[in-house]
This record gives structure tokens, C-alpha cells and sequence, in this order.
């Protein structure tokens, strides 16, 4: 009776499509499945034009099932086509759909469907969990059979395929119904998280809207829109089209021609939710277009809030073009209300026309080492393997792939320790992709019908301890080098002596091998001492040669700075306190055995930096010294496993410490004596150190404070020596003429010298230009890049401010007026110096620190001195050969609007 009704309904569909052109570029990049729908069926849904195509291509678990009579067509007419059939998963206790997206990076809007519809006659309703690649999206649950449960994420791709997962929690067998994605343009939806986070879908609104089919043609995302209307609002509409080509979330024009605005002129237009948990972030994206065409004594401005907090605003919205707000950062609190008030000087009442409100969904788990999939894949399909091998290996824990085991980290992706393949039918040699695991501890190959020899990869996997290859078919000989680590006790080996290695004719090759090897060995030894005597010689001259204050030279110190990884675990408690993280990887918090604070930074193998910059760091810090340059401690080089080791600055990074977040307040004073102290730092790798070295990533993150907040530079990783001096530091040529184009330009965006970023020619005036940003930061208080609905540039911010010549305007508002307004602007104008567009017209560290000096010279209690007039900052910069104009606005700089 089921399989008949489902034929008849696919059958009135399928004359359907011949009636209903299918959307061509609306649908680019659309993927769009009827889980559990007939073997390679595609149909277009008459109702929104969609078209569907069966699952097989997507998956290959699961069973195909069509609901029950009672909730299926024709006793429920309205039922869209993709909900009357499902696939389930009564096997595995995680099933993984693969949709390739693309590529890493881009951002997608995924959205799955759930009709229970009592498919499998027990009329209990299940309950499990829906991950998106290895991180929880969410339970699902259900209040009753006939409820379409329609689950929404916006997420960006962490590789060029995205695995949707259903995991069975022991509360029902999962399933699904329909499975959508839909690209979407990467720069709308962003958060203060990043990639760190995707976004649930909460709430999408209509507003102003009574009777929506809530699906658009003309929506290029295929969102869907609610109807919501309120007793306390108006509905005001248009019939003109609503343009949004020029917003990138390009809500669709049926939804922004209706707008709700207050009854009550006199009051704001309001909307409220209350969360489950009052710990959950929320943001919100409000959609505007003025659907009137205003009188010319008329105006509609408002200002919009949160829980009596200002939000943004005031808004004006523009006839028939479409506007979208939304908060910077999340929205935390046991209840949520939105309000908008009109201006005083406004005559309209405020409208609305659509909302979304997302829940932040953090992405706590790490993909498994990429190397480590890869290499699984590789043996899956060596071996033909059937089982239930999909989605990420190691994620979620508690569902991993039958026979792994994973080791974890909290601070790097997971990695495969153990493999087990006994007794799976393995036929053939022992796969080469296997070498690739290279943190493999234990192999079972047991009770196979392997054959061939056994491979010397094998030899060279590090951290193998554990070997069985017992009950296969191998034969030859066993590699020396297994042997004896067996012998020795560092490999527990098992193997079928009768195929290999155990025979009179195995030892008498060997007996001939053996000599050899040692006459080999001996010859090794004599050539290592050889090399161990020349090196200590040469150490031994170094030393004199450092001892002599007034030898220049590279400065060679005298102690041992290497340390392995064991002691790098004893140091840091086994990695248990966490304090940071940065480009190389993540910081922690450890203490030498003399009971000194360490800070070790660990290079994680997702490192944007890597083996090379870990070098220039190590070996740099070894020459350097300087009370301004945080001191190291030593190194580890063990392996694959690197990490650096500095001395503890307790009060974090520059940064940190001038967030919003951050309740304390450094005072001017302070901040003039941080400034001085990391300008002193730079002027000794300018000046002080031959030959002469440029930072390349000067910033607030790469500043330390430490207990009694004097500042140190740290992160070294991107700094560059110049050998020739002349054509370096301090040099007087042109920009174009010092030093050689870099193949690839170094540093932060944001600080980063527009001249060095355009002519790829590095100089001292680089890290000069950084430095003035890390000034403005200080004195204003601001991010080097100020977010709002455009991202702005702290020097196109200050711009306009420095003409107007309000300080009160200028300064970090956390100061209270406390500062001496002649220090200040003493200070802004060094700061704005250090920032001139040309190089040339940059003053030298030396002249900067001069400058500082005489501003904290300044800085004294009286408060009656000011200064009104931004030309005066000039004043009294006596080591600057050129004025820098405020007007000149030709620069373009390097960072994401």
C-alpha cells in the first residue's frame, strides 16, 4: 500500500516537471537530495522549483523507507515530496553524508530535514545528534510524528568536502529526509569568531508578512522566511521591486516589499526571545527598505537597541534599496529585546522589514591530521576495506572508525595511534599508505591472507612499538633493523618464523652481513668523534671570542640551549596551562626546575609558520640580548616535535591588555614608558646589532608586558638580517633602490608598510610605519582596524578627528581625561611621523625614542596646559627632516575593508 501511494505521487510530480522550467544559474552550486528517494530519480518540486536528486552519490549506508500511510500523501495533500520517503541507519553508530563544496574557505548554508512519520511502525519517537564535518550542529527531537523538524547551519568548508554525520546516542535510530546546501557569498554573515564558529539558525522573519509561502525564487540563498506579525504593529508594503543587488545578503524582494512598523507612533517597535541557556550568543541581522516614497517635510530615522543598550543607529532607510544591520559583537542574557526608537527630529515611526537571528555555534573539535585521513583512505581503498569508515576518523571521540584509536590534544588536531585490520580479509602486500602515519604506535595485520615481503617502511615509523603480523602469507626476510629494535625492547614484534627470516640459509647471510656492518659501524664512529672534536674546538674559540666586550660579531653564547621533548612535557606539566596562541601555535605555561615562570610555544603541525620561521626565531634569539627583547630560554628539536622557550611576562601581550574586554586601565604614563621600552627594543635590532635586524611583525600581540608591566618585543619568526649594512638599516637611498624585491611580502595586515607591500622592498621604515600603529593604538585606545559596517583603518578614523582638533575625541575615553593634553599631542605627532606614507620622510628609532622621551618628560600632574589645533603636534619634533600632511590620503592600505 506504501510503495503504491509513493508511486502515484512520484508519478503526479514527475508531470509536473514537464510543466516547470527548472531554475538554471539560481541553482549554481545548489545540492539538493531526497534522502531515501528512488535509485538516480531527479525531479523538480513544484512548489519551489528545487530540484531533487536521490542520495546514492552522496552515501552508501542505510536503508531506504517511505513514512506512514496516515502522515503521506493523500491524507496529507500539502506534504512536500522530499519529506515522504527518508533514509535510515539501523547499522553503525555514525553515518556520514559527503558533499563536496568546493574549497576550504567558502561558506555555505546547510539545511536538513526530519519527518518521523512513524516509518517503522513502532510509533516511538527517536532522538539523536547531527554533526556538521566534526563539530555538534544538534539534537534532534521531535514532540510528535507529524512534525517536520528543519534544522539550518551557516558554516565555511574546513576542506573541499563537507560530512554531514548522523550519530545513534542509544535514543532511537537516526534518520533523515532531506538534505540541502547552498553556497553563499563569504563576506555577509561574518562574526568576531571567524572560522572559529558557525552559525544556527534561530529565528528567520518576515515582517509585516501574514500569509507567505516563506520560499522565494528571486532569494539566490534559498533561505526560508517565516511570516510574523505582531497585534501591537502596522504592515506597510509596496508593489515596486525591492533592489538589493547592492547588499550582499540580497534578501528577496517579496520579503523586504512588506515592512511592520508601531501602532502607537510614539513607541518603539519592539520583538523579543528567551533562550534555554541564558550562556548562549546570539546575532542579529535586520533588514531595511523604505517602502514610502517620502514628502519632503517627512523623514524615518531611528536608533536601534538592545535590552536598553545602544546597538547601532541612527538609521535612515533608503527607497526601494535594501539594508542590512547587525551587531559586532555576540548577544549574551537571560532575555533578549530588541527595540527601535525614532529620532526626535524624525516625523515616521521606525520599520522593520525582515529579521535572522543566529546562535553561535563554536567549533571546539580539531579535524584528525589531514596527512593521517589521507593515509587512511589510501589504505581503505588498497584493501577494498566495507566497513563503516566515514566522516572524519577521530571525531567525535566517542565514534571513531572501527579499529583506530586516536590520540588527543587540546591544542592540536588529532592523531592515529593504533590500527587494528586483524582477521579483515586483507589480500596483497601491506600497503605503502600506512608509512604515512607517521604517529602510529601499534599495527594488527594479524589473520590476513598478506603476501610479499615486509616492507622497510616499516623501519622507518618512529613510534611504532607494537607490530603483528602473524597469519599471513609474507615471506623473505624480516629487516635487520626490526630485529633489533625488537631485540632491544623498543618494538614488540610477531611474526611467522616458518615464511621468514629463521632458516640456516637466513643466518648464514647474515654472518656474512653482520661484519660488514660492523667494519661500516667502526668507520662511523672514528668520523663522528672526528666531527664532536671540531666542534667543540670551534665552540671553545667562540667563547674567547665573546668574552671580549670589544670584538664585534655575532655573540655566541656559551650555555646549552637544546632541550627534548621529554623535558619540554616535564616543564609545562604536561601542557596544562594554556596562555596564548599565535601563528606558530599554541603557548604554555611552564616552570624550569630552578622554580623560574617559562613561556614555551609549541609549533603546531596547522601552523601558518613553520620549520623555517622556527629557525630564523631560535637562531636570532641565540644572538640577541637586550632588556627590551624577551629573553630565551632554549629550544626543542625533537623530530617533527618543535618548540621555543622564553622567559614568562605575566601581564600577556599588548594587545590584550588595551581590549575592550579588559577591565584594568594602563595610565599615560604607562603607556609612554611601554612605548619607550619597545622602541629601545628596536633600536637595538636597528642600531645595536651587526649586522643590523628588521622585525617585520611589529604589533600590540607581539609586545609583552611583564609583573610590573614593563614591555618586552617577542616573535621573531618573520625577522630578517640584513648583512649588508648599507643597504639596510639606516640607509639614506630611496625605497626603491634598498635592498631586493621579497618574493613574499611579511607581516600583519593592518601594520603592515603600504610602501614595503607595494614595492616588495624591505627597510628599516617598516618597522617604523608598525611601530606608529602601535602608538595610535595606544594613545586612542582603538583596534588597528575599526569594525563597523565597513571596516576602517585606524589612521582613516583619526584623519578627520586630528582637523577637528578635539583631543577628547582622539583619546582612549578609559584615561577620563587624566593626561597631559601637550604629552599627547606631542605623542600623535611622532606616531603620525612614523606612519608618512614615503619612507624617506620616516624619522629613525633612535629619533623616535628621543621624541617619546621628551613626551613622558612632559607628562606631569597639571592639567591646565591644552592644545586645540592639530598643526601644533608638529611643534617640537626637532630630528624630522620633513612635515607630514594630514591631507595627504593617497595611500592604500593593505587590509580587509
Amino acid at each position: 500500500m506504501t510503495m503504491s501511494i509513493r508511486f502515484i505521487s512520484l508519478m503526479m510530480m514527475l508531470h509536473l516537471v514537464l510543466m516547470v522550467p527548472i531554475l538554471g544559474q539560481q541553482q549554481t552550486g545548489f545540492i539538493s537530495i531526497d534522502c531515501g528517494g528512488p535509485e538516480n530519480f531527479e525531479y523538480t518540486d513544484d512548489s519551489d522549483q528545487i530540484k531533487y536528486s536521490a542520495d546514492g552519490a552522496y552515501i552508501q549506508t542505510g536503508i531506504n523507507k517511505n513514512i506512514s500511510v496516515e502522515y503521506s500523501y493523500p491524507n496529507n495533500p500539502n506534504l512536500p515530496l522530499p519529506m515522504s520517503d527518508l533514509r535510515s541507519f539501523p547499522r553503525g553508530n555514525k553515518n556520514c553524508y559527503t558533499l563536496r563544496t568546493g574549497r576550504r574557505g567558502s561558506l555555505h548554508l546547510i539545511r536538513a530535514y526530519f519527518l518521523y512519520g512513524n516509518y517503522d511502525g513502532k510509533n516511538r519517537l527517536p532522538e539523536f545528534d547531527l554533526y556538521i564535518g566534526v563539530n555538534f550542529w544538534s539534537s534532534v527531537t521531535f514532540k510528535n510524528a507529524s512534525e517536520q523538524v528543519i534544522l539550518e547551519i551557516i558554516s565555511m568548508a574546513e576542506s573541499e568536502v563537507t560530512n554531514v554525520c548522523l550519530v545513534n546516542k542509544g535514543l532511537g535510530i537516526p534518520f533523515i529526509s532531506a538534505l540541502e546546501l547552498r553556497p553563499l557569498n563569504s563576506s555577509i554573515y561574518n562574526t568576531e569568531f571567524g572560522a572559529s564558529a558557525s552559525l544556527l539558525l534561530f529565528k528567520r522573519w518576515d515582517l509585516g508578512e501574514t500569509d507567505g509561502s516563506g520560499r522565494y525564487e528571486d532569494d539566490m540563498y534559498d533561505r526560508i522566511w517565516h511570516p510574523y506579525d505582531s497585534s501591537s504593529w502596522d504592515s506597510v508594503s509596496t508593489s515596486h521591486a525591492i533592489n538589493g543587488n547592492k547588499n550582499g545578503y540580497r534578501a528577496p524582494s517579496e520579503v523586504m516589499r512588506t515592512a511592520a512598523r508601531p501602532k502607537n507612533f510614539s513607541v518603539p517597535l519592539e520583538f523579543s526571545w528567551t533562550p534555554n541557556d541564558p550562556n548562549l550568543k546570539f546575532y542579529v541581522y535586520l533588514y531595511f527598505a523604505e517602502v514610502k516614497q517620502l514628502e519632503i517635510n517627512e523623514l524615518r530615522k531611528f536608533r536601534i537597541s538592545w535590552n536598553g543598550h545602544s546597538l547601532f543607529g541612527p538609521l535612515v532607510p533608503s527607497y526601494l534599496v535594501s539594508t542590512t544591520a547587525s551587531n559586532l559583537k555576540p548577544l549574551m542574557g537571560n532575555e533578549h529585546r530588541l527595540s527601535l526608537h525614532r529620532t526626535e527630529d524624525s516625523t515616521l515611526p521606525p520599520i522593520l522589514n525582515a529579521v535572522e537571528i543566529f546562535e553561535v555555534r563554536m567549533l571546539d573539535a580539531f579535524p584528525t591530521l589531514e596527512k593521517d585521513v589521507n593515509a587512511m583512505m589510501g589504505i581503505k581503498n588498497a584493501y577494498g576495506i566495507q566497513r563503516n569508515w566515514q566522516g572524519d576518523p577521530c571525531e567525535p571521540k566517542n565514534y571513531t572508525w572501527e579499529g583506530l584509536t586516536c590520540n588527543y590534544s587540546s591544542s592540536h588536531p588529532p592523531r592515529i595511534v593504533s590500527l587494528n585490520l586483524s582477521s579483515s580479509s586483507l589480500t596483497g602486500v601491506i600497503a605503502s599508505a600506512i608509512c604515512n602515519l607517521l604517529s602510529l604506535e601499534a599495527l594488527d595485520l594479524s589473520n590476513n591472507s598478506l603476501s610479499g615481503s615486509i616492507p622497510k617502511f616499516l623501519v622507518e615509523m618512529r613510534s611504532l612499538k607494537i607490530l603483528n603480523l602473524k597469519g599471513n602469507q609474507l615471506s623473505g626476510f624480516v629487516p635487520t633493523a626490526l630485529l633489533k629494535k625488537s631485540r632491544a625492547g623498543l618494538l614488540k614484534l610477531s611474526v611467522d618464523a616458518q615464511n621468514l627470516c629463521g632458516s640456516d640459509k637466513c643466518e648464514k647471510k647474515l654472518n656474512v652481513f653482520v661484519p660488514i656492518v660492523a667494519t661500516i659501524s667502526s668507520l662511523l664512529v672514528l668520523l663522528i668523534a672526528f666531527i664532536i672534536i671540531r666542534k667543540v674546538r670551534r665552540i671553545m674559540q667562540s667563547d674567547k671570542e665573546t668574552s671580549n666586550p670589544d670584538k664585534e660579531g655575532t655573540l655566541v653564547a656559551s650555555k646549552k640551549w637544546q632541550y627534548s621533548y621529554a623535558d619540554v612535557w616535564g616543564i609545562t606539566s604536561n601542557f596544562k596551562i594554556i596562555i596564548g596562541k599565535g601563528g606558530f601555535g599554541i603557548v604554555y605555561r611552564g616552570q624550569m626546575k630552578d622554580g623560574s615562570q617559562v613561556a614555551v610555544k609549541i609549533l603546531s603541525p596547522s601552523s601558518s609558520q613553520g620549520p623555517r620561521e622556527f629557525q630564523t626565531e631560535a637562531e636570532l634569539l641565540m644572538t640577541v640580548h637586550h632588556k627590551n627583547l624577551v629573553a630565551f630560554i632554549g629550544y626543542c628539536d625533537d623530530g617533527r616535535k618543535m618548540a621555543l622557550i622564553y622567559e614568562y611576562m605575566a601581564n600577556g601581550n599588548l594587545k590584550n591588555y588595551l581590549s575592550a574586554r579588559n577591565s584594568r586601565c594602563l595610565s599615560w604614563g604607562r603607556r609612554l614608558q611601554i612605548a619607550i621600552d619597545a622602541a629601545q627594543g628596536l633600536e637595538y635590532l636597528h642600531h645595536g646589532c651587526k649586522p643590523p635586524i628588521i622585525h617585520r611583525d611589529v604589533k600590540t600581540a607581539n609586545i609583552l608586558l611583564g609583573e610590573k608591566l614593563e614591555a618586552k618585543i617577542a616573535d621573531f619568526g618573520l625577522s630578517k638580517v640584513f648583512e649588508n649594512e648599507t643597504r639596510g638599516v639606516g640607509s639614506s637611498m630611496s625605497a626603491s633602490d634598498q635592498g631586493n624585491a621579497e618574493p613574499t611580502v611579511m607581516g600583519t595586515k593592518g601594520y603592515l608598510d603600504p610602501e614595503y607591500y607595494k614595492s616588495r622592498r624591505l627597510n628599516e621604515k617598516s618597522d617604523i610605519y608598525s611601530f606608529g600603529i602601535v602608538l595610535l593604538e595606544l594613545i586612542t585606545g582603538q583596534s588597528v582596524v575599526l569594525k563597523g559596517k565597513e571596516s576602517v583603518h585606524i589612521l582613516d578614523w583619526l584623519r578627520p578627528e586630528l582637523r577637528r582638533g578635539d583631543l577628547s575625541k582622539i583619546v582612549d575615553p578609559k584615561l577620563q581625561g587624566k593626561y597631559n593634553a601637550c604629552s599627547v599631542w606631542k605623542a600623535l605627532g611622532v606616531a603620525m611621523a612614523c606612519t608618512a606614507p614615503a619612507s624617506i620622510h620616516r624619522p629613525t628609532m633612535s629619533c623616535v625614542l628621543s621624541e617619546l622621551k621628551k613626551c613622558f618628560e612632559t607628562e606631569v600632574p597639571s592639567q591646565s596646559e591644552t592644545y586645540t589645533l592639530p598643526a601644533q603636534i608638529y611643534g617640537d619634533l626637532h630630528c624630522l627632516s620633513e612635515t607630514y600632511s594630514l591631507d595627504d590620503e593617497s595611500i592604500t592600505y593593505p587590509f580587509p575593508r
